[in-house]
Order: C-alpha cells, then structure tokens, then sequence
C-alpha cells in the first residue's frame, strides 16, 4: 500500500507555495477555517488569499470543528475538495455534504476502544475516515494499536502528534494517509526544511 499524506495547518503563502509545487507533493493540505483556539487557525480574508495560490496536485481541506451555516456559506465558493469535520453527527454531515456537495473527511478522536466504535455511525456518510487524538489545538498521541484492527472499507487517515523521525513505514500497516502538522513545526511555524524531509521520507517508503 502506498502511503498518502496530508499537511495540515498551513497558514502561510511561501509554505503553501513551496508545498503545491514539490516535487513529490502532499495529496492533502489542510486550513483551519473555524477554530481560533488554534495558533494555526486562518481568518476569511487570509484564507482568501491562499485558496488563489494553484493546488495543482494536491487536494485543499477545509478543517471545520462543528461549523455554522454561517461559516459554511462564507466558505462555499472556496476551491475545497474535502471538509474535514470535527464534532458532528451523522445527521448534520449529511446535510453539508448533500447542500456542499464536498468529499467529507469524518474525524473521530480517539482516547479508548469505545472511541473507535463511532466511526460505525458514519459509514454512510463519509469519504475518508480520520482517527486523531483528542488534543485539537494541543499536538498529543493516542494508542495507534487502537484501530490496527479494523477492516474497513474506506481509506484511513491517521494525525496525533505524528513526527518526521518516526518510523512512517509501520503507519502503512493501519493507513493510508498520515496527516501531519505540529511535527513540521519549529517554534511553532512551518518549516520547509522539515516539509522537505517528510515529503521525500513519504515518497521513499
């Protein structure tokens, strides 16, 4: 299985730009759309700005936690491919997905075995499953042995504290995409020099 990944929390025209025109980019790159609590959340008019610069091979992901209809409406001619939707039921992600007609990644944080099990109410409803830890805003890990059982019959991403050094190779055993953020950080902001490492690492699994 190839391993796909997503870079997440971009906020910044020269990381976007150096990551849409890699050459092996990400698949996935995701924007904080809604959540403040964030220091990687991105206002409307800058995000604006970023949704100009040409995704090319990538898919751009509109990171929501439990949105609005005001948010969603401010948003929808926006080049999105994927909502990635935290703190929803199965009732409401319908809904965004029929209204939207967006691909939807359901994420499903994860702190125990009866976390893993509320990805059953959502098997009609999404595209990729994402299974995360409950940290949010705060990079933290859970228990990936968690969910190395489950066969299902979607793609898998996989987040939670995820860094360059580690062994990426074992994530191919429970995912398809790994999603990484914080691990790409120095002092808090993007770092190209660790964008590049992980973007070639990925390539060469």
């Amino acid at each position: 299985m190839i391993l796909k990944s997503k870079i997440c929390g971009v906020s910044d025209p020269k990381i976007l730009n150096f990551i849409v025109n890699h050459d092996y980019p990400p698949q996935f790159v995701g924007f904080i759309v809604n959540y403040p609590k964030s220091k990687r959340y991105v206002d409307f008019e800058k995000l604006k700005e970023l949704m100009k610069i040409k995704k090319k091979n990538s898919f751009y992901v509109a990171v929501l936690v439990n949105p609005n209809q005001d948010i969603l409406d401010e948003i929808k001619e926006l080049p999105f491919d994927y909502y990635q939707l935290y703190d929803c039921d199965s009732n409401k992600i319908k809904s965004i997905k029929e209204k939207y007609k967006k691909k939807i990644i359901t994420a499903i944080t994860i702190s125990d075995t009866e976390d893993i099990n509320k990805y059953k109410q959502f098997t009609d409803t999404t595209d990729i499953y994402l299974f995360d830890s409950k940290g949010y805003e705060n990079s933290m890990s859970f228990d990936h042995a968690l969910i190395e059982k489950l066969n299902l019959n979607k793609e898998v991403m996989i987040a939670g504290n995820i860094q360059i050094d580690d062994n990426l190779e074992n994530l191919k055993k429970i995912a398809h995409i790994v999603d990484i953020s914080g691990g790409l950080e120095t002092n808090g902001l993007k770092d190209i020099s660790k964008i590049d490492i992980f973007l070639n690492k990925i390539k060469n699994l």
